[in-house]
Parts: structure tokens; sequence; C-alpha cells
């Protein structure tokens, strides 16, 4: 059936002949098939898989039978939002990569100036927090020690604090005030893959949310972006049936050692998490920074087939994207482009080129990430590596 309203264990849902049935479920619910590979050869392969259903079941338990996004039980109100001044965003990894996109969000949608900060950075810089600051925490694990003692730091400063994490019953779900949680299933690789999206997803949620609480969104706005995210878990699923590109530029990247990703705007914060995954699980040394540094001092290492991915989903930055990869590609850079599938013009300037799906600017970034997800393990399995347990790595980063 279709699901329309969530909330607790209590489920509605519509039947074949839309009648209104009530079901009673988990909150969250773990078996031991979730926990299995599934018939997959890696749990990372499970996972970057199992993203259309997170990203669906994230939404879904926070939409009414309207359409209309609920967070009652975190109880934010107009009168808490009008004493927020400012918005901290503090997480490791991955999750502080999730975190750059939701200041973005927030930025854009409510209108709240938003400082993303590192938590192991975050503890020792006497952060500018106070009463007026709402303090988000992000961690799949809910265990991060850095993270959780950030919260701590902020709590003692009089901030409002709030969780998004992946773990109920988790140390840092139970030290915040508030918590909100990403539905993925259990994440048992070390890289993250779903738990990244259905963060990034909590994120756009809240950042409708607060922006409708606070007055500064249209409904046409609100309605606009809110379609656009309940239509991504269909396309990511359809991105994830073409990949095979990305397992044959997998095959070139696994000899080299050294590589770039850039973006502008919300391709730059994506380009960050796929500079991550590649260095996880691959062991290729790369950097990301934002497409307009390039020459300010890094274009000199681009050499005769130096690998560079280049996010270009922003169309009104894509003219500058496009002069970048012509500066790359003079200097004998491979350029592996990954854009909107009618991006005719990037298409044309890059060597290589994955496409996903047309959609929106402002949520392109959860679709753009899947394949740089699927490069960098498709490069580890090209390597011989076991992709779901990388040399050196955790999954739960409890030590400082």
């Amino acid at each position: 059936g279709e699901f329309v309203h969530i909330l607790g264990n209590k489920v509605t849902v519509l039947n074949e002949n839309k009648e209104v049935v009530k079901k009673e479920v988990s909150e969250i619910t773990w078996d031991v098939e979730a926990a299995s590979k599934g018939g997959f050869d890696s749990f990372m392969a499970k996972e970057i898989y199992e993203q259309p259903k997170g990203v669906e079941d994230t939404l879904l338990r926070r939409l009414d039978e309207n359409g209309r996004i609920k967070l009652d039980d975190i109880k934010i109100t107009k009168e808490d939002l009008d004493k927020i001044n400012k918005i901290y965003i503090v997480a490791c990894g991955t999750a502080y990569h999730a975190g750059l996109v939701g200041k973005y969000a927030i930025e854009k949608f409510a209108k709240i100036p938003v400082i993303a900060d590192i938590a192991s950075e975050f503890r020792y810089s006497d952060p500018f927090i106070d009463d007026k600051t709402l303090a988000i925490f992000v961690s799949q694990s809910g265990e991060t020690l850095d993270t959780l003692a950030a919260l701590r730091e902020a709590k003692e400063r009089g901030a409002t604090t709030l969780a998004i994490t992946n773990v109920i019953g988790s140390s840092i779900s139970r030290e915040a005030d508030k918590v909100v949680y990403t539905m993925a299933g259990p994440e048992i690789a070390v890289a993250s893959t779903k738990a990244y999206t259905t963060q990034v997803v909590m994120f756009y949620l809240f950042s409708l949310y607060l922006a409708e609480q606070r007055g500064v969104i249209t409904q046409e706005e609100y309605s606009r972006i809110m379609s656009e995210l309940i239509s991504i878990p269909e396309k990511i699923n359809f991105d994830l049936k073409r990949l095979e590109k990305v397992k044959e530029i997998a095959s070139f990247l696994k000899d080299k050692t050294n590589g770039f990703y850039i973006g502008r705007g919300l391709d730059y914060r994506v380009a960050l998490e796929g500079s991550l995954k590649i260095k996880e699980v691959s062991y290729i040394h790369t950097e990301a920074f934002p497409s307009g540094e390039l020459k300010h001092g890094t274009i000199a290492l681009i050499e005769e087939g130096t690998p560079v991915v280049v996010l270009a989903t922003q169309r009104d930055l894509m003219d500058k994207s496009i002069s970048n990869i012509k500066e790359l590609k003079a200097r004998g850079a491979h350029v592996i482009a990954i854009g909107h599938e009618t991006s005719e013009n990037l298409k044309l300037v890059a060597d290589d080129f994955i496409p996903i799906s047309e959609s929106d600017d402002l949520v392109s970034g959860i679709l753009s990430v899947i394949p740089v997800q699927a490069l960098a393990y498709y490069t580890s399995v090209a390597k011989g590596i076991d992709v779901d347990k990388p040399k050196n790595l955790a999954k739960s980063v409890t030590v400082e």
C-alpha cells in the first residue's frame, strides 16, 4: 500500500481500494535480513542500493496525510525560533558533509545564519554559542565521541541541542534536548552511504519546516521542493540501474594514485563526500575543492592523465563549470563529469560523462552523490580491496 501517515508505531496505509487501514509497526525494525548482505557481494553495495528505500522511509515518516512536514515530537515552536539568531551544525566525516548540505538548505529556505563546524575543532574553538543558539549534532551511530563531547559543550553554554542520528537510544540521542531519527536501517559498511543521504533528506525536511514556521517561504515554493523530494527515491532507483559507465571509469581509476574532485556551490559539498569515499575504500589520494580555486595554485598539479571528477548540476553555474573543464583539459586532465542527463554541453567537453536524473538544482546533490559512492565502490572492488573493512578505519569512532 501507499504510506500516508507515520507517527511512532502507528502507521496509516491506503489499501488497494483506497480504504484507510491502521497498522502497528515498531519504530525502526532491524531484523536479521537487514543486517545480512542479502545477496550482494558486500554491505557497501547493499547499502548503496538501499538508498531509495531509506530516503523514502525518512520522508514518509515525517509527512502527514496532506503531505505536510510533521516535526511535532521535537516541539520547536515559532516562539522558540524567534529567539534563535543562529544555528550551528556539528559533526565529523561524512556526517559533517551532510551538515554542509544542511547549512546550504537552512540558509536557502529558512533564512537563518548557519555555522557548520567539525566536532573535533568545535570543542576547542570557543564557539559563539549561547541560549539564542540552536546546535544540531549529526552522527549515524550516535556514539561519535568528538560529536558527543561537542554536544555537552553546547549544552553547558545554554544552547538548544538537536540530534540527527540513525540509532535509537544512542548516547547522542539520549543527551540532546531534541532528536530526529533517520530511517536508513542498519549501516554495516565502514564507509557511510545511506546514512548520508537520509541525513541530507532530514536536513531538507527540517529546513522547509523552519521556513514555514518562520513564514519566509511561499506555499508554491514549499510545494515545489516537497514534490522534488518525494520524487527522489524513484530517481535514485533509476540511476542505480545505469552504472555501467561508472564501472568502466573505475577500471581506469584503479591504477591512479592521485586525483581531484571539484564543484561549485552545492556541487562542492558533494565533491567533498566523493573525495572522502574514494580515499576511504580505494586508498587513492584525492582532494576536493571549489572549482573557482583551480587557478589559485592547485592547477599546478594537473598533468597528462590526472583524473578530475567534476560535479556540475547547478545550471546557473554551468558556463563557469565548462570553462573550468576546458582549463583542466588544456593541461592534460582526464575529466569525469557528473550532471543532469540533458546537459549536452557538459557531455561534449568531458572525457567521460555520468548522467543523473533531471531534478531541481536545489536537491540535485541527493542524486549526484550516488555515482560518486558507486565510483568509490567499484574502484575498490577493481583493486581487490575489502570494501566493507578499509584499513585503519572503524565504523563508530569512539576514541579521540
